[in-house]
């Protein structure tokens, strides 16, 4: 599908597919899912070379190519990562996205015509589709900062043996926390990979941008590339909190893992004397002096349970218990 974005007087509008006349009134074309046909037409009317959509950027005769790996939240607030190859020209800019059910500038129009400075040029709508692609990682944050906030709550209940409705939580739990992080980990180091690639576009362009003819467009992408590395700092902040997540649980189950050996071994040394009582009274001599003795029964209940009793005060003399 091919989307061409045109200068109508004080506005931009969109059309389906190529004008009949190409002039300089064609700012963006916007190309998602293409079909082999619509591939020949473009490097045929621009004489655009596609072999270099694999490259991480490249200048070849008069357009630079640039790829860049982006994301986006989908309809479902799930984060959906493409790549996207921008080629400038002088006079136009082409972004191919072959990525199925990734449309990171769905609303580009609606930003582009807030202020005719935006599509003053291609490099002015590149600046535009580089700062809603950094909006977008930014949204992805915020959704990945709102599933750690739970997942602390989640860790500090984990940590009091039980949730909000009473109901026991264990090991089990933490282990599917884990899983979790682990998920966020992998998101958010994708978020910081997306802002490199961003960040490279952004330097690009504030190269190719005219100090002396284009001055608000370069204290805007200057303004960008800012912005970028505010949103970069943020997903590294993310990341931190994930990692600190991560070692908490890993030291809680640590300490839960203890505590379930820590109370095996208490029960071990409560009822070894007992067994060992017990083992004693099992056994078959032909004399046994207790057999004979009217409270014989009760001494071996007193003397076993004397046996389990002394090693458990013992143990919570101690402190062992706690």
């Amino acid at each position: 599908m091919i989307i061409s974005y045109i200068k109508s007087g004080n506005t931009l509008t969109t059309i389906q597919g190529l004008p009949e006349e190409i002039d300089q009134n064609i700012i963006w074309i916007q190309v998602y899912l293409p079909t082999s046909e619509e591939l020949k037409i473009l490097t045929d009317t621009f004489s655009i070379d596609l072999a270099y959509y694999n490259t991480g950027e490249v200048e070849i005769d008069d357009y630079h190519y640039i790829r860049s790996e982006l994301l986006t939240l989908s309809a479902e607030c799930e984060p959906i990562f493409g790549k996207v190859l921008f080629i400038l020209g002088e006079n136009i800019l082409i972004s191919i996205n072959t990525t199925e059910g990734f449309i990171p500038f769905k609303h580009a129009l609606r930003r582009l015509n807030r202020k005719s400075i935006n599509y003053a040029s291609p490099r002015a709508a590149l600046r535009v589709l580089l700062q809603i692609a950094n909006d977008n990682t930014d949204n992805v944050i915020d959704w990945i900062a709102e599933g750690l906030q739970q997942i602390s709550t989640d860790i500090f209940q984990i940590s009091e043996g039980h949730n909000d409705a009473g109901k026991e939580l264990g090991v089990q739990d933490l282990l599917e926390t884990i899983t979790n992080l682990n998920q966020r980990e992998g998101l958010i180091s994708r978020c910081v990979e997306s802002q490199l690639s961003l960040r490279r576009v952004v330097r690009y362009l504030n190269g190719e941008v005219n100090n002396t003819t284009e001055a608000d467009l370069q204290f805007l992408v200057t303004e960008l590339a800012g912005d970028v590395t505010e949103v970069k700092e943020y997903a590294t902040f993310e990341y931190e909190k994930v990692r600190y997540l991560q070692n908490a649980v890993t030291n809680i189950m640590n300490i839960k893992q203890n505590q379930i050996v820590k109370i095996f071994t208490i029960i071990t040394a409560v009822f070894l004397p007992p067994t060992l009582v017990g083992t004693f009274y099992g056994m078959n001599f032909s004399v046994m002096p207790e057999l004979s003795w009217e409270y014989g029964f009760l001494y071996s209940m007193i003397l076993t349970l004397g046996a389990a009793i002394v090693p458990l005060a013992y143990i919570k003399h101690k402190g062992w218990l706690r």
